[in-house]
Protein backbone atom coordinates (compact mmCIF):
# COMPACT_ATOMS: atom_id res chain seq x y z
CA UNK A 1 0.00 0.00 0.00
CA UNK A 2 1.07 3.36 -0.80
CA UNK A 3 2.70 5.49 1.99
CA UNK A 4 -0.21 7.93 2.97
CA UNK A 5 0.01 11.70 1.61
CA UNK A 6 -2.39 13.51 4.07
CA UNK A 7 -3.75 15.65 1.10
CA UNK A 8 -7.29 14.50 -0.74
CA UNK A 9 -6.27 13.51 -4.31
CA UNK A 10 -9.15 15.17 -5.13
CA UNK A 11 -9.94 18.45 -3.68
CA UNK A 12 -5.96 18.98 -2.24
CA UNK A 13 -7.69 19.66 1.26
CA UNK A 14 -5.14 18.86 3.89
CA UNK A 15 -6.11 15.97 6.70
CA UNK A 16 -6.10 18.66 9.12
CA UNK A 17 -9.11 20.70 6.89
CA UNK A 18 -11.36 17.29 6.53
CA UNK A 19 -13.14 15.21 8.89
CA UNK A 20 -11.56 11.69 7.31
CA UNK A 21 -8.84 10.58 4.53
CA UNK A 22 -9.96 7.29 3.40
CA UNK A 23 -6.91 5.72 2.35
CA UNK A 24 -6.24 4.14 -1.25
CA UNK A 25 -3.90 2.01 -3.11
CA UNK A 26 -2.23 5.34 -4.80
CA UNK A 27 -4.13 8.41 -2.81
CA UNK A 28 -6.36 9.27 -0.57
CA UNK A 29 -10.03 10.71 -0.99
CA UNK A 30 -11.45 13.54 1.81
CA UNK A 31 -15.40 12.20 3.20
CA UNK A 32 -16.71 14.99 1.54
CA UNK A 33 -15.22 14.26 -2.20
CA UNK A 34 -16.42 10.86 -1.70
CA UNK A 35 -20.12 12.16 -0.57
CA UNK A 36 -19.81 14.33 -3.19
CA UNK A 37 -18.60 11.24 -5.79
CA UNK A 38 -21.81 9.06 -4.63
CA UNK A 39 -24.22 11.91 -5.39
CA UNK A 40 -22.94 11.82 -8.88
CA UNK A 41 -23.03 8.06 -9.28
CA UNK A 42 -26.88 7.58 -7.58
CA UNK A 43 -27.81 11.01 -9.82
CA UNK A 44 -26.15 9.33 -13.22
CA UNK A 45 -26.49 5.90 -13.03
CA UNK A 46 -29.85 5.95 -11.16
CA UNK A 47 -31.40 3.89 -13.92
CA UNK A 48 -29.11 0.64 -12.34
CA UNK A 49 -31.42 0.58 -9.12
CA UNK A 50 -34.41 -0.66 -12.05
CA UNK A 51 -32.88 -4.03 -11.91
CA UNK A 52 -33.89 -4.20 -8.13
CA UNK A 53 -37.35 -4.53 -9.23
CA UNK A 54 -40.73 -2.19 -8.14
CA UNK A 55 -43.14 -4.76 -7.11
CA UNK A 56 -46.84 -3.36 -7.54
CA UNK A 57 -47.93 -5.53 -5.38
CA UNK A 58 -46.49 -3.90 -2.43
CA UNK A 59 -48.20 -0.53 -3.32
CA UNK A 60 -51.21 0.19 0.06
CA UNK A 61 -54.18 -0.25 -2.80
CA UNK A 62 -57.78 -0.12 -1.03
CA UNK A 63 -60.81 -0.26 -2.58
CA UNK A 64 -62.20 2.98 -3.96
CA UNK A 65 -64.93 3.11 -0.73
CA UNK A 66 -61.90 3.00 1.13
CA UNK A 67 -59.80 5.38 -0.80
CA UNK A 68 -62.53 7.56 -0.40
CA UNK A 69 -62.62 7.64 3.48
CA UNK A 70 -59.14 7.99 3.93
CA UNK A 71 -59.70 11.36 1.59
CA UNK A 72 -62.21 12.12 3.76
CA UNK A 73 -59.96 12.44 6.97
CA UNK A 74 -57.99 15.34 4.87
CA UNK A 75 -60.43 17.06 2.80
CA UNK A 76 -63.89 18.26 3.63
CA UNK A 77 -66.45 17.96 0.86
CA UNK A 78 -66.06 17.43 -2.45
CA UNK A 79 -68.05 14.10 -2.80
CA UNK A 80 -67.94 13.92 -6.65
CA UNK A 81 -64.70 14.65 -6.96
CA UNK A 82 -63.58 11.81 -4.45
CA UNK A 83 -65.39 9.10 -5.70
CA UNK A 84 -64.15 9.61 -9.76
CA UNK A 85 -60.49 9.86 -8.05
CA UNK A 86 -60.92 6.59 -5.91
CA UNK A 87 -62.01 4.79 -8.84
CA UNK A 88 -59.89 5.95 -11.48
CA UNK A 89 -56.60 5.74 -9.06
CA UNK A 90 -58.31 2.42 -8.24
CA UNK A 91 -58.27 1.11 -11.68
CA UNK A 92 -54.88 2.85 -12.51
CA UNK A 93 -53.17 0.55 -9.99
CA UNK A 94 -54.83 -2.82 -10.94
CA UNK A 95 -53.96 -2.20 -14.20
CA UNK A 96 -50.25 -2.03 -13.47
CA UNK A 97 -50.40 -5.03 -11.35
CA UNK A 98 -52.04 -6.87 -14.54
CA UNK A 99 -50.18 -9.58 -16.54
CA UNK A 100 -51.28 -9.61 -20.30
CA UNK A 101 -51.61 -12.77 -21.86
CA UNK A 102 -51.02 -12.33 -25.90
CA UNK A 103 -55.31 -13.00 -26.05
CA UNK A 104 -56.31 -10.74 -23.15
CA UNK A 105 -57.84 -7.55 -22.80
CA UNK A 106 -55.01 -4.81 -22.20
CA UNK A 107 -56.43 -1.83 -20.18
CA UNK A 108 -55.40 1.81 -21.51
CA UNK A 109 -54.22 4.41 -18.69
CA UNK A 110 -57.24 6.83 -17.28
CA UNK A 111 -55.45 10.27 -16.53
CA UNK A 112 -57.14 12.61 -14.38
CA UNK A 113 -58.52 16.61 -15.31
CA UNK A 114 -59.56 18.31 -12.14
CA UNK A 115 -61.35 21.22 -12.76
CA UNK A 116 -62.49 23.87 -9.83
CA UNK A 117 -61.95 27.36 -8.36
CA UNK A 118 -58.21 28.11 -6.87
CA UNK A 119 -58.12 27.05 -3.51
CA UNK A 120 -60.68 24.09 -3.62
CA UNK A 121 -58.31 21.19 -2.73
CA UNK A 122 -56.94 20.27 -6.42
CA UNK A 123 -53.98 19.83 -5.12
CA UNK A 124 -54.68 18.52 -1.44
CA UNK A 125 -56.68 15.70 -3.39
CA UNK A 126 -53.75 14.62 -5.42
CA UNK A 127 -51.02 14.58 -2.82
CA UNK A 128 -53.39 12.76 -0.48
CA UNK A 129 -53.86 10.16 -2.88
CA UNK A 130 -50.25 9.57 -3.21
CA UNK A 131 -49.58 9.33 0.14
CA UNK A 132 -52.50 6.92 0.85
CA UNK A 133 -50.74 4.72 -1.75
CA UNK A 134 -47.00 5.63 -0.60
CA UNK A 135 -45.61 5.77 -4.14
CA UNK A 136 -43.70 9.23 -5.77
CA UNK A 137 -45.47 12.03 -5.60
CA UNK A 138 -44.41 15.32 -8.10
CA UNK A 139 -46.43 18.85 -8.53
CA UNK A 140 -45.53 20.62 -11.99
CA UNK A 141 -46.29 24.26 -12.85
CA UNK A 142 -47.65 24.20 -16.44
CA UNK A 143 -47.12 27.74 -16.63
CA UNK A 144 -43.16 27.48 -16.97
CA UNK A 145 -43.07 25.42 -19.93
CA UNK A 146 -41.92 26.25 -22.89
CA UNK A 147 -41.87 24.46 -26.56
CA UNK A 148 -38.31 22.58 -27.39
CA UNK A 149 -35.94 25.45 -27.82
CA UNK A 150 -37.55 28.38 -26.11
CA UNK A 151 -36.72 29.81 -23.00
CA UNK A 152 -38.54 28.00 -20.53
CA UNK A 153 -38.66 24.69 -19.34
CA UNK A 154 -39.01 21.98 -21.41
CA UNK A 155 -41.54 19.41 -20.65
CA UNK A 156 -39.33 16.42 -19.72
CA UNK A 157 -38.61 18.55 -16.73
CA UNK A 158 -42.05 17.80 -15.37
CA UNK A 159 -40.56 14.09 -14.75
CA UNK A 160 -37.20 15.74 -13.08
CA UNK A 161 -39.29 16.07 -10.13
CA UNK A 162 -40.92 12.54 -9.99
CA UNK A 163 -37.11 11.37 -10.04
CA UNK A 164 -35.89 13.10 -7.92
CA UNK A 165 -38.94 12.44 -5.04
CA UNK A 166 -37.84 8.69 -5.94
CA UNK A 167 -34.26 8.90 -5.31
CA UNK A 168 -33.91 8.46 -8.69
CA UNK A 169 -35.47 5.07 -8.47
CA UNK A 170 -36.29 4.49 -11.83
CA UNK A 171 -38.80 1.53 -11.49
CA UNK A 172 -40.02 3.46 -8.38
CA UNK A 173 -40.92 6.63 -10.66
CA UNK A 174 -42.42 4.65 -13.08
CA UNK A 175 -45.41 3.57 -10.77
CA UNK A 176 -45.66 7.51 -9.29
CA UNK A 177 -48.14 10.10 -9.63
CA UNK A 178 -47.77 13.85 -11.27
CA UNK A 179 -49.62 16.62 -10.59
CA UNK A 180 -49.83 19.36 -13.34
CA UNK A 181 -50.81 22.45 -11.85
CA UNK A 182 -52.68 25.42 -14.18
CA UNK A 183 -52.86 23.42 -16.93
CA UNK A 184 -55.62 25.53 -17.87
CA UNK A 185 -52.39 28.37 -18.46
CA UNK A 186 -51.24 26.82 -21.43
CA UNK A 187 -54.73 26.67 -23.48
CA UNK A 188 -54.07 28.18 -26.88
CA UNK A 189 -55.99 31.58 -27.53
CA UNK A 190 -58.90 30.16 -29.37
CA UNK A 191 -60.62 27.65 -30.58
CA UNK A 192 -58.48 27.25 -33.87
CA UNK A 193 -55.05 25.63 -34.57
CA UNK A 194 -52.52 28.24 -34.39
CA UNK A 195 -51.11 29.87 -37.33
CA UNK A 196 -47.88 31.56 -35.52
CA UNK A 197 -45.81 29.64 -32.83
CA UNK A 198 -48.03 29.36 -29.71
CA UNK A 199 -44.87 28.20 -27.96
CA UNK A 200 -46.25 28.05 -23.81
CA UNK A 201 -49.70 27.32 -24.58
CA UNK A 202 -50.56 24.63 -28.15
CA UNK A 203 -46.55 23.54 -28.70
CA UNK A 204 -46.41 22.68 -24.88
CA UNK A 205 -49.85 20.83 -25.10
CA UNK A 206 -48.32 18.99 -28.20
CA UNK A 207 -44.88 17.97 -26.74
CA UNK A 208 -47.20 17.19 -23.37
CA UNK A 209 -48.83 14.22 -25.59
CA UNK A 210 -46.12 11.69 -25.25
CA UNK A 211 -46.05 11.81 -21.75
CA UNK A 212 -49.49 11.51 -21.32
CA UNK A 213 -49.89 8.61 -23.29
CA UNK A 214 -47.35 6.67 -22.36
CA UNK A 215 -43.58 6.21 -24.16
CA UNK A 216 -40.14 6.44 -23.00
CA UNK A 217 -38.61 9.41 -22.56
CA UNK A 218 -34.91 10.52 -22.10
CA UNK A 219 -34.80 12.80 -18.80
CA UNK A 220 -31.80 15.13 -17.94
CA UNK A 221 -31.61 14.04 -14.16
CA UNK A 222 -30.42 17.61 -13.45
CA UNK A 223 -33.28 18.85 -15.16
CA UNK A 224 -32.79 22.03 -17.32
CA UNK A 225 -32.14 22.47 -20.89
CA UNK A 226 -30.86 18.88 -22.71
CA UNK A 227 -27.44 19.23 -24.71
CA UNK A 228 -25.77 16.22 -26.80
CA UNK A 229 -23.42 15.02 -23.78
CA UNK A 230 -25.53 15.01 -21.08
CA UNK A 231 -26.49 11.37 -19.56
CA UNK A 232 -29.84 11.04 -19.78
CA UNK A 233 -32.36 8.90 -17.57
CA UNK A 234 -34.91 6.91 -19.87
CA UNK A 235 -38.08 6.75 -18.02
CA UNK A 236 -41.09 4.86 -19.40
CA UNK A 237 -44.38 6.92 -18.84
CA UNK A 238 -46.75 4.06 -19.71
CA UNK A 239 -47.80 3.56 -15.53
CA UNK A 240 -47.14 6.47 -14.59
CA UNK A 241 -50.47 8.62 -13.51
CA UNK A 242 -50.37 12.17 -14.73
CA UNK A 243 -53.26 14.06 -12.65
CA UNK A 244 -53.83 17.96 -14.24
CA UNK A 245 -55.62 20.55 -12.18
CA UNK A 246 -56.99 23.93 -12.98
CA UNK A 247 -58.94 27.03 -12.63
CA UNK A 248 -60.22 27.34 -16.00
CA UNK A 249 -61.48 31.08 -15.35
CA UNK A 250 -64.42 31.77 -17.28
CA UNK A 251 -64.88 28.28 -18.03
CA UNK A 252 -68.74 28.30 -16.84
CA UNK A 253 -69.82 30.72 -19.48
CA UNK A 254 -69.32 28.35 -22.37
CA UNK A 255 -70.76 25.64 -20.60
CA UNK A 256 -73.69 28.17 -19.70
CA UNK A 257 -73.91 28.53 -23.30
CA UNK A 258 -73.90 25.24 -24.86
CA UNK A 259 -76.38 24.32 -22.14
CA UNK A 260 -78.77 27.25 -23.19
CA UNK A 261 -78.40 25.48 -26.75
CA UNK A 262 -79.28 22.30 -25.90
CA UNK A 263 -83.00 23.76 -23.79
CA UNK A 264 -83.86 25.56 -27.26
CA UNK A 265 -86.63 24.03 -29.64
CA UNK A 266 -89.12 21.01 -29.21
CA UNK A 267 -88.88 19.24 -25.54
CA UNK A 268 -87.03 21.87 -23.97
CA UNK A 269 -89.38 22.15 -20.89
CA UNK A 270 -88.45 18.04 -19.96
CA UNK A 271 -85.26 20.00 -19.45
CA UNK A 272 -83.55 19.41 -15.72
CA UNK A 273 -83.23 22.85 -13.99
CA UNK A 274 -79.79 24.21 -14.09
CA UNK A 275 -77.89 24.83 -11.16
CA UNK A 276 -76.20 28.27 -12.32
CA UNK A 277 -74.52 28.71 -8.67
CA UNK A 278 -72.01 25.58 -9.78
CA UNK A 279 -71.62 25.20 -13.34
CA UNK A 280 -68.95 23.29 -13.06
CA UNK A 281 -70.76 20.04 -12.66
CA UNK A 282 -72.07 20.09 -16.46
CA UNK A 283 -68.55 20.04 -17.53
CA UNK A 284 -68.17 18.16 -20.73
CA UNK A 285 -64.77 17.32 -22.75
CA UNK A 286 -66.66 19.51 -25.53
CA UNK A 287 -65.98 22.87 -22.79
CA UNK A 288 -62.15 21.69 -22.58
CA UNK A 289 -62.14 21.94 -26.12
CA UNK A 290 -63.74 25.14 -26.39
CA UNK A 291 -61.57 26.53 -23.74
CA UNK A 292 -58.54 25.67 -25.76
CA UNK A 293 -57.16 22.08 -24.58
CA UNK A 294 -56.15 20.48 -28.15
CA UNK A 295 -58.39 17.16 -28.76
CA UNK A 296 -55.02 15.35 -28.33
CA UNK A 297 -54.81 16.41 -24.95
CA UNK A 298 -58.65 15.56 -23.50
CA UNK A 299 -58.34 12.29 -25.12
CA UNK A 300 -55.26 11.07 -22.78
CA UNK A 301 -57.04 13.01 -20.19
CA UNK A 302 -60.40 11.22 -20.25
CA UNK A 303 -61.09 11.07 -16.28
CA UNK A 304 -62.83 14.72 -16.11
CA UNK A 305 -64.13 15.86 -12.89
CA UNK A 306 -64.98 19.02 -10.58
CA UNK A 307 -64.57 20.65 -7.74
CA UNK A 308 -67.15 22.67 -6.21
CA UNK A 309 -67.16 25.53 -4.49
CA UNK A 310 -66.51 26.16 -1.11
CA UNK A 311 -69.41 27.20 0.97
CA UNK A 312 -69.22 29.25 4.49
CA UNK A 313 -70.34 25.71 6.16
CA UNK A 314 -67.27 23.77 4.01
CA UNK A 315 -64.63 26.22 5.06
CA UNK A 316 -65.34 25.84 8.76
CA UNK A 317 -65.35 22.86 8.57
CA UNK A 318 -61.78 22.80 6.73
CA UNK A 319 -60.31 24.77 9.92
CA UNK A 320 -61.49 21.96 12.09
CA UNK A 321 -62.16 18.75 11.31
CA UNK A 322 -59.63 17.10 8.99
CA UNK A 323 -56.45 15.12 10.39
CA UNK A 324 -54.82 18.29 9.39
CA UNK A 325 -56.85 21.28 10.03
CA UNK A 326 -55.48 24.23 10.62
CA UNK A 327 -56.46 24.74 14.38
CA UNK A 328 -54.94 21.80 15.38
CA UNK A 329 -51.72 22.88 13.92
CA UNK A 330 -51.73 25.76 15.45
CA UNK A 331 -52.68 24.23 18.76
CA UNK A 332 -49.51 22.09 18.45
CA UNK A 333 -47.39 25.11 17.24
CA UNK A 334 -48.13 26.25 20.84
CA UNK A 335 -48.71 22.87 22.79
CA UNK A 336 -45.15 22.44 22.15
CA UNK A 337 -43.84 25.75 23.93
CA UNK A 338 -46.80 24.22 26.39
CA UNK A 339 -49.49 27.35 26.17
CA UNK A 340 -53.34 25.96 25.62
CA UNK A 341 -54.41 27.52 22.53
CA UNK A 342 -58.39 28.30 22.75
CA UNK A 343 -60.00 29.48 19.45
CA UNK A 344 -63.37 30.65 20.23
CA UNK A 345 -66.20 29.89 17.52
CA UNK A 346 -67.19 33.19 16.46
CA UNK A 347 -63.07 33.83 15.77
CA UNK A 348 -63.89 30.61 13.23
CA UNK A 349 -66.75 32.32 12.11
CA UNK A 350 -64.81 35.93 10.97
CA UNK A 351 -61.99 34.11 9.54
CA UNK A 352 -64.02 32.28 6.80
CA UNK A 353 -66.33 35.45 6.26
CA UNK A 354 -62.54 37.08 5.26
CA UNK A 355 -61.52 34.37 3.09
CA UNK A 356 -65.01 34.11 1.35
CA UNK A 357 -64.22 37.97 1.08
CA UNK A 358 -60.69 37.77 -0.08
CA UNK A 359 -61.79 35.53 -2.54
CA UNK A 360 -59.17 32.99 -1.94
CA UNK A 361 -60.77 29.73 -0.78
CA UNK A 362 -59.10 27.12 1.48
CA UNK A 363 -55.71 28.41 0.77
CA UNK A 364 -56.57 31.86 2.18
CA UNK A 365 -57.36 30.08 5.53
CA UNK A 366 -53.63 30.08 6.36
CA UNK A 367 -52.41 33.39 5.93
CA UNK A 368 -55.77 34.78 8.13
CA UNK A 369 -54.73 32.93 10.51
CA UNK A 370 -51.06 33.36 10.38
CA UNK A 371 -52.09 36.96 10.65
CA UNK A 372 -54.52 36.86 13.50
CA UNK A 373 -51.71 34.92 15.79
CA UNK A 374 -48.84 36.14 14.46
CA UNK A 375 -47.92 38.35 17.59
CA UNK A 376 -48.43 35.79 20.33
CA UNK A 377 -46.32 33.46 18.26
CA UNK A 378 -43.49 35.85 18.56
CA UNK A 379 -44.11 37.17 22.13
CA UNK A 380 -45.48 34.28 24.09
CA UNK A 381 -42.62 31.56 24.00
CA UNK A 382 -40.30 34.00 25.84
CA UNK A 383 -43.05 34.62 28.04
CA UNK A 384 -42.47 31.75 30.74
CA UNK A 385 -45.64 32.54 32.98
CA UNK A 386 -47.63 31.83 29.71
CA UNK A 387 -50.11 29.04 29.86
CA UNK A 388 -52.77 29.69 27.85
CA UNK A 389 -54.05 32.27 24.59
CA UNK A 390 -57.97 32.52 24.77
CA UNK A 391 -58.79 34.29 20.91
CA UNK A 392 -62.31 35.48 20.64
CA UNK A 393 -63.39 37.87 17.65
CA UNK A 394 -62.09 41.48 19.29
CA UNK A 395 -58.31 39.83 18.99
CA UNK A 396 -58.88 39.07 15.73
CA UNK A 397 -59.79 41.89 14.33
CA UNK A 398 -57.76 44.13 16.08
CA UNK A 399 -54.39 41.54 14.73
CA UNK A 400 -55.85 41.40 11.74
CA UNK A 401 -56.74 44.91 10.89
CA UNK A 402 -52.81 45.64 12.56
CA UNK A 403 -51.07 42.96 10.25
CA UNK A 404 -52.52 44.99 7.05
CA UNK A 405 -53.58 41.88 5.29
CA UNK A 406 -57.52 43.30 5.37
CA UNK A 407 -55.85 46.05 3.82
CA UNK A 408 -54.21 45.04 1.03
CA UNK A 409 -56.59 42.81 -0.18
CA UNK A 410 -59.53 46.03 0.20
CA UNK A 411 -57.02 47.54 -2.22
CA UNK A 412 -57.02 45.21 -4.34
Amino acid sequence: MAKKSGVCAFCGRKASEVRLLIQGIDAEICDNCAEQAHLIVKEQFGERKQSQGFDPKGITLKKPAEIKRFLDQYVIGQDEAKRTLAVAVYNHYKRISQKVEADEVEIEKSNIILVGETGTGKTLLARTIAKMLNVPFAIADATVLTEAGYVGEDVENILVKLLQAADYDVAATERGIVFIDEIDKIARKSDNPSITRDVSGEGVQQAMLKLLEGSVVNVPPQGGRKHPEQKMIAVNTKDILFIAGGAFDGIERLIAARKRTNVIGYGAGGNEAIDKDNMLQYLSPADLKKYGLIPEIVGRLPVITHLNPLDKEALKRILTEPKNALVKQFQKLFAMDRINLVIQDEVLDFVVEKAIEFKVGARGLRSIMEAILNDAMFELPSDIKATELVVDRTYAEAKLEKSGLQKLHVGD
